[in-house]
């Protein structure tokens, strides 16, 4: 891979991923594949950048980085379905306490209307939910511990980048997803972490390649007679 296609190819992930973000609020599934593919654009970019100036830890640290991804959404969901498989029975007490004439059958719910004063009646038992709002506390710390890993390896990449090609925007768009990523928490990092990928596509489309080193010759020996 060429270092024009590297540039590309890097450029249209980190944009397909920006949009990625957008699309998930109306598109959730088709929001998740485009963001997942922008994010794969973008590992091919580095991978082939990583050849272009002969740093082997731009693709390496990039690459720690999108499993350390991975890993962390397969653990986010193995969580949740874990959580709603032992809490089944305390799902359905907290279902028929909202809705009094559902009869179990789960394709019915949606026909069924909530009693009103299910809150307000003074007889809700609350106790019954604890174990699913651990299991969602759970699932939040899993998904911010991994995105804080998969940043760090992100960002030691970029900064390879940003070291080799001489634009900074690369080192700032990384520390701006590590720093988003650590205040996931407060959700404001998910905005700072949408930011950083913006600038990351900027700073692909910014490559240009390196010039050549010229060694200047040794002057020639004098001439004696």
């Amino acid at each position: 891979m060429n270092f024009e296609s590297s540039k590309t190819l890097g450029g249209i992930g980190a944009l397909l991923a920006f949009i990625a973000f957008i699309l998930s609020f109306v598109f959730s599934y088709g929001g998740l594949v485009i963001g997942l593919v922008g994010f794969i654009l973008v590992l091919v970019g580095l991978r082939g950048l990583g050849d272009y100036y002969r740093e082997r830890n731009i693709f390496t640290n990039a690459m720690y980085g999108f499993v350390a991804l991975v890993i962390g959404i397969i653990t986010a969901v193995g969580v949740s379905v874990a959580t709603i498989l032992i809490n089944l029975d305390n799902l359905k007490s907290f279902l028929l306490q909202i809705y009094p004439g559902w009869n179990g059958d789960w394709s019915s719910l949606p026909n069924i209307t909530p009693d009103p004063n299910a809150f307000s009646s003074g007889n809700f038992d609350f106790s019954i939910i604890i174990a699913f709002l651990i299991g969602i506390l759970a699932v939040i710390v899993v998904i911010w511990i991994f995105a804080i890993i998969a940043t760090f390896f992100i960002r030691r990449s970029l900064n390879k980048v940003s070291e080799k090609s001489t634009i900074g925007l690369f080192g700032t768009a990384g520390l701006l997803m590590l720093i988003g990523a650590v205040l996931t928490i407060v959700l404001i990092g998910v905005f700072l972490v949408w930011i950083g990928v913006l600038l990351l596509g900027i700073a692909f489309f910014q490559l240009r390649p390196s010039e050549p080193v010229v060694t200047p010759m040794p002057p020639a020996p004098p001439v004696t007679a």
